[in-house]
């Protein structure tokens, strides 16, 4: 009895080819996605405009004040009223120094994501305050 030779190499599977084409494909974007969230980090993930609400705590000072606060990189700045400068890292920690005529206040804090919260502190038209503030990406 004669047997046939068993072809050397693989045997072509459709199937195969296709899960295999897929698995190329996902990983392709798994490293895209990847090489994407990097490069946001590296250019200033928390870049754009933010609405920060400072809740007065003690102190005689108005119980609020709203301002917008623009994030461009590693530098915060004013989107509007008022001296803005600070900076923010990678990881979102945050600090500033506002000045508005002869009102000046410092602050700190934590963005991530679309919010963030932390502490400030100044003399507001001549009276020592401090509080808290909250912002959300504008």
């Amino acid at each position: 009895m004669i047997v046939p030779a068993r072809p050397h190499g693989p045997t072509f599977r459709p199937g195969a080819a296709r899960t295999a084409l897929l698995a190329a494909a996902a990983l392709l974007t798994t490293f895209a996605a990847t090489d994407a969230e990097a490069a946001r980090r590296r250019t200033g993930s928390f870049d754009g405009t933010w609405n920060v609400t400072f809740a007065t705590r003690a102190g005689n000072c108005s119980p609020t004040y709203n301002a917008p606060f623009l994030v461009q990189g590693r530098r915060v700045a004013s989107a509007g009223g008022g001296k803005v400068t600070g900076g923010i890292t990678g990881g979102g920690n945050v600090s500033v120094r506002i000045s508005v005529g002869a009102s000046v206040a410092t602050g700190r804090g934590r963005l991530a994501g679309s919010t963030g919260s932390g502490y400030w502190s100044g003399l507001i038209q001549g009276d020592r305050c401090h509080g808290i503030w909250q912002a959300t990406r504008g």
